[in-house]
């Protein structure tokens, strides 16, 4: 008796372990296979087999905006190296900026664009702001900017 109280008790908590590790699925994920990112553990990486995210230009001056205005800019990219270039998230420096960037893998040789909105809503004077682009590149992080300079209606 007391050994099947201990053995179902095990297979409970086996249970409960079993279900709280299980990560949620995202339909957006990729395969593991997909990426190949020749990087090791003892430092023998072929950097030549990387991908390689190549901006036409990493910052955008939305020049003078009245307060409230909302403006989009998309920074054009290719990837430039020998492997499939995954985007896997990009974050902003502040809520008024929003992004949007490709989900799939991009090929060698292939170009997308990321979209950046702003919008100057209850902003005055200089806006800079950053977008961080996390891909499987080395470096893995590439930063964007955009500034623009908010003004009030009556101040023009």
């Amino acid at each position: 008796m007391k050994k099947n109280v201990v053995a179902l008790l095990f297979s409970v908590i086996v249970s409960v372990f079993v279900i709280s590790c299980k990560q949620n699925s995202n339909s957006n994920d990729l395969p593991a296979g997909v990426v190949e990112n020749p990087n090791s553990a003892d430092g023998s990486a072929t950097k030549d087999a990387l991908p390689e995210i190549t901006f036409e230009k990493d910052f955008h001056d939305f020049g003078k905006l009245i307060s409230g205005e909302k403006v989009t800019y998309s920074f054009k990219f290719k990837n430039t190296g020998k492997s499939l270039l995954v985007i896997s998230n990009v974050s902003t420096s502040c809520g008024c900026t929003v992004s949007s960037f490709p989900k799939q893998p991009i090929k060698p040789g292939e170009g997308a664009t990321i979209d950046v909105s702003f919008d100057s809503e209850g902003r005055h004077g200089l806006q800079t702001k950053s977008i961080s682009v996390f891909t499987n590149t080395q470096p893995p992080t590439t930063t964007l900017r955009i500034q623009s300079f908010i003004t009030e209606a009556e101040d023009i």
